[in-house]
């Protein structure tokens, strides 16, 4: 194992040291446990918050999504692990402004348990909440199963949508729930990944793949995907990742979407930009439009090197939620 690091039981509290003291007007260390990232200035009374939390290990999801027009605070796990039921109900304290809380995260068990043992905890304590589970990942359930979909990238543009909409004056809490869960329902991600990752305090890869392998459908903690096969070519691996989204979505000729390719976190900007030249071609040719392309590193998997790409159609609603401001290091529109 080769990472620049101290310990690695040091690992997650060093690096949310570093991206407060990066980002000092932005973030903020919060919580009993510290293992809370806020806005550096509180949001304004009367707005519905909007909270999230997950794993370390995925930056800039989860914590780098907090600012104005996105999070309003979110709850830090270990690597690969989600966050403790202490700093969920932390979380949405330092989100509550009189107006409710709404939380919205992958679907994932653990995430599942503790944010609703801190709904329940926050209840008593008269705070108002609501969930919304984001179950983008194809791969990981059929259309009819779609309830047991994983949460992957998709997560960051459900995140943008409540946000935006959390920040409208007039916004309810029962509004920011209706955005996002319409925001999810028209989210759809697959990944494909080419080699594996070290999780610090493991030590070792979390799977193995041969040197000309690679696994489509893989989840961002290397959960197995729908097959492995030899490596294809950029235009072969977007062809099939596009084709799985559009028919599961049901996208057809006239519509428009955002499209964001990711980085799983070793995968260069280079080679991200040759699967969107594939993607944007194959879209244009079924008559799809494309709104505010996203090409980066989003949504990672530690050093994993792969890339996932998700649709997120739109109507004139989202379209504007999407373009609307937002104060955050990794989101820049």
């Amino acid at each position: 194992m080769k990472k620049i690091m101290n310990q690695p039981s040091a690992y997650v509290d060093e690096a949310l040291d570093g991206l407060c003291q990066a980002y000092p007007h932005v973030y903020r260390r919060a919580g009993e446990a510290g293992r809370v990232i806020a806005r550096a200035q509180a949001p304004r009374q009367g707005k519905v918050g909007v909270v999230s939390g997950g794993g370390s290990g995925h930056l800039p999801l989860f914590t780098g999504y907090v600012g104005t027009g996105m999070l309003d605070a979110c709850a830090v796990g270990n690597v690969f692990a989600g966050p403790t039921l202490g700093d969920c109900a932390d979380a949405m304290r330092i989100a509550e402004q009189g107006a409710g809380v709404l939380r919205v995260y992958g679907n994932y068990g653990g995430d599942r348990m503790n944010f609703d043992m801190a709904g329940e905890l926050l209840e008593l304590e008269g705070v108002r909440s609501e969930t919304v589970l984001v179950n983008d990942d194809v791969a990981s359930a059929g259309r009819e199963e779609a309830h047991k979909r994983r949460g992957v990238a998709g997560v960051v543009y459900a995140f943008k949508l409540a946000g935006a909409a959390a920040e409208r004056p007039e916004a309810s809490l029962g509004d920011v729930v209706r955005i996002a869960r319409k925001g999810v329902d028209a989210c759809r991600s697959i990944g494909v990944a080419l080699t594996p990752c070290i999780v610090p305090e493991a030590g070792k890869e979390t799977f193995s793949l041969g040197a000309d392998e690679m696994e489509m459908g893989m989840g961002i903690h290397g959960e197995p995907g729908i097959r492995r096969g030899k490596l294809a070519s950029a235009d072969t691996i977007a062809g099939e990742m596009l084709a799985r989204l559009v028919d599961d979505l049901g996208i057809g000729r006239g519509e428009r979407v955002s499209v964001l390719v990711n980085s799983l976190g070793a995968t260069p900007l280079e080679e991200l930009f040759i699967l969107y030249r594939a993607v944007a071609q194959e879209l244009s040719a079924l008559g799809v439009g494309i709104v505010m392309p996203m090409v980066g590193r989003y949504a990672t998997s530690m050093e994993m090197t792969g890339a996932s790409l998700t649709l997120q159609r739109l109507d004139d609603e989202l379209e504007a939620l999407l373009r609307a401001p937002a104060d955050c290091p990794f989101w820049c529109r």
